[in-house]
């Protein structure tokens, strides 16, 4: 679970009272909730990676704000208050479309493991196992299962597309999922914003593919050449072509995204994964992002 505060265990006011009016409201059936606004905030206020029955008492039983934050997930709050904050910067412009991407590695606590069993039953047995963790986005490396988190944020470091993969999946193979994340719709009419300025990403993302995708999209790329590519290049002479264009000033900003990565981990059900499911570990991701974004000082 994650901790949704400037301090410790709860949100500030000032947040809360921004994002209220965005949850769903209580049709007034059932049991009347022990918190005063509805449970709702008790299901947005999960702790800091501590277990679901640690919530405090006044939300009322755990069992019930849990189950609240998984209907939540799967009909998509949580994306929406992301998307009602990224709109609300972008309206004014405080969306930096120079987007930084890259990936990090996160281990997965042995209480992640063993997930409910489903889809087909056929094939081998290893294939079976392989083919569940990826749909919980675990993979087995070195030290163990792990979790890989790629992110695409703004020249601010804040999140705009978030994708998880197993900790053994090679980065270059999600990036057209990366770049088709980011979206956000205009406040007014219009299209969504899809396409950034500028790619800034390190060698992991040097491909031929890659590289022709942003040009296609007219995004210039900012990524270095792996040192094989460039002597396979020159090995091939005239017909290897040019090298392609690299910006090393503005390659300087691509710190953004790691300094991003430092502070979504400052959320220890962040920094190392407790739950089962991946699309509840990903929510846990969107919820801590929102608190990266509402954390945002205005310039």
């Amino acid at each position: 679970m994650i901790d949704l505060v400037a301090g410790r265990g709860e949100l500030t006011d000032t947040a809360w009272e921004r994002i209220a009016p965005l949850l769903p409201q209580m049709d007034g059936r059932g049991r009347p909730w022990r918190d005063p606004t509805g449970g709702q905030r008790g299901a947005v206020e999960t702790r800091t990676g501590a277990p679901w029955r640690d919530l405090p008492e006044r939300y009322g039983p755990w069992q019930t704000v849990y189950e609240r934050f998984a209907r939540w997930e799967a009909v998509g709050t949580w994306a929406k208050l992301l998307e009602h904050v990224q709109v609300r910067d972008d309206a004014v412009g405080r969306v930096e479309w120079t987007v930084a991407v890259d990936s990090t590695i996160n281990r997965a606590h042995q209480h992640a493991a063993g997930a409910r069993k489903k889809g087909p039953q056929t094939g081998t047995n290893w294939k079976i196992r392989a083919a569940r963790k990826a749909r919980q986005a675990l993979g087995r490396s070195r030290g163990g299962l792990t979790t890989k988190v790629h992110l695409a944020v703004d020249g601010r470091g804040l999140p705009l597309s978030i994708v998880l993969t197993p900790g053994n999946v090679n980065d270059a193979t999600t990036f057209v999922q990366i770049l088709n994340g980011i979206r956000i719709p205009r406040a007014t009419t219009g299209r969504p914003r899809t396409t950034p300025d500028r790619v800034l990403g390190d060698k992991a993302y040097s491909s031929r593919a890659i590289r022709h995708l942003l040009r296609r999209r007219g995004i210039v790329a900012t990524i270095p050449e792996r040192r094989d590519q460039a002597a396979n290049r020159r090995r091939r002479g005239t017909s290897g072509g040019r090298p392609p264009a690299f910006d090393r000033t503005a390659y300087r900003d691509r710190n953004v995204v790691e300094r991003c990565f430092a502070r979504l981990k400052q959320f220890r059900a962040i920094a190392i994964r407790f739950d089962k499911l991946g699309d509840r570990y990903r929510a846990g991701l969107v919820l801590a992002s929102l608190v990266l974004w509402l954390r945002e000082p205005a310039r």
